[in-house]
């Protein structure tokens, strides 16, 4: 009776995920429209014109988000532009040459540099010999926020004391009060990983997104820190609580954007992670359907050298558990879904290159 019963579990679960799971693909886009870490029609033209050798188009995007005071834009920007440079600096290379003192071009140029010291092996050494590059970048444009989301990276990875980095964060909040990147930084920091707790880090998401604006990605924050807290292993039923509260307010975020708009790619990517964590699977492929197209390597690289594939696993399997748990009027558990959070230990302290911002 007892394997009768188990075989018609797993024959009614396997029934009810040939039956619903084509039906939940509503919605998403397939497997080879989904693109990842793509940028947005600002940034693309650029992004071509430098690989050509061109520089004009990237610092004619960077002086209007630094006329404007798009800081966020800028930040963006700044780091996807470095990036494309950490493999192709010839375009950078030539920007510094025809205009050294532009404060968009010494901004890159430090990021690029602050990038290359993280993925060095003597990193905290290297970091020290960039110091001057963010402080030029930072002297440039003295308005400007984000030269000093690079100090507060660059601090965390020099090890500065935490008197040091409250002197970093207060120039940086001066500039900008609710710069989500300057917020990021400082998460970081904070995170038991490098120079805090787990308490301190969700005290200070909490309080930060509680004082933004609504709408402001800096809600976003403490779901980040519910990340730190997921990847370091074993969660109490408090902490379990906080982590869930944190995902609700991101979701209340997520909704005030369209779907399938790039802005917020990145929060629901995360969003997304943790409700797999959680085992929300309704909820979590809501978020697939929001993200649409835009896949976004963080957070999945915390558990993949594989980003992309990790998303499209991760989606599946969030699909296939929804249609398993879903009621045949309208067997066995998949880990694809589970692999997302999987070895979560595994890049909890490991410091990726490339991703010091992130």
């Amino acid at each position: 009776m007892v394997r009768t019963m188990s075989l018609l579990r797993a024959l009614i679960s396997t029934a009810r995920m040939v039956r619903h799971t084509p039906r939940l693909a509503d919605g998403l886009p397939p497997d080879d429209a989904v693109l990842l870490d793509a940028p947005d029609g600002e940034l693309g033209p650029a992004l071509v014109a430098a690989a050509l050798g061109d520089h004009e188009p990237a610092a004619k995007l960077l002086a209007t988000t630094r006329g404007a005071a798009e800081w966020e834009n800028r930040d963006r920007y700044v780091m996807r532009l470095a990036a494309f440079a950490y493999s192709r600096p010839d375009w950078l290379v030539g920007w510094l040459a025809a205009s050294p003192r532009d404060p968009d071009a010494l901004l890159v140029k430090a990021e690029l540099e602050v990038r290359r010291a993280w993925g060095a092996p003597a990193s905290v050494e290297r970091l020290r010999e960039v110091g001057p590059l963010v402080h030029a970048a930072a002297e440039a444009d003295p308005r400007d926020p984000v030269p000093w989301r690079l100090a507060l990276d660059h601090a965390r990875g020099t090890h500065a004391t935490h008197t040091a980095f409250e002197a970093l964060w207060e120039q940086a909040v001066r500039r900008s009060s609710h710069h989500y990147g300057c917020h990021v930084a400082a998460l970081r920091y904070l995170s038991a990983v490098w120079h805090g707790s787990h308490r301190e880090c969700f005290d200070f998401a909490e309080r930060a997104a509680e004082d933004s604006l609504p709408g402001s990605l800096v809600q976003a924050l403490p779901v980040r820190a519910a990340l730190t807290l997921l990847l370091a292993g074993a969660v109490t039923g408090v902490q379990g609580d906080r982590i869930d509260a944190a995902a609700d307010r991101a979701a209340e975020l997520s909704a005030r954007y369209r779907s399938g708009d790039p802005w917020p790619a990145e929060v629901r990517n995360l969003l997304a992670y943790v409700l797999i964590a959680r085992g929300r699977w309704n909820e979590a492929l809501e978020q697939f359907r929001a993200i649409g197209p835009y896949a976004t390597s963080f957070p999945w690289n915390r558990v993949s050298d594989d980003p992309l594939g990790q998303f499209l696993e991760a989606r599946d399997g969030v699909r296939i558990e929804v249609a398993s748990s879903t009621p045949l009027r309208g067997g066995r558990r998949i880990r694809a879904a589970g692999t997302a959070v999987a070895g979560q230990g595994r890049a909890a302290g490991r410091a990726l290159p490339g991703d010091h911002y992130a």
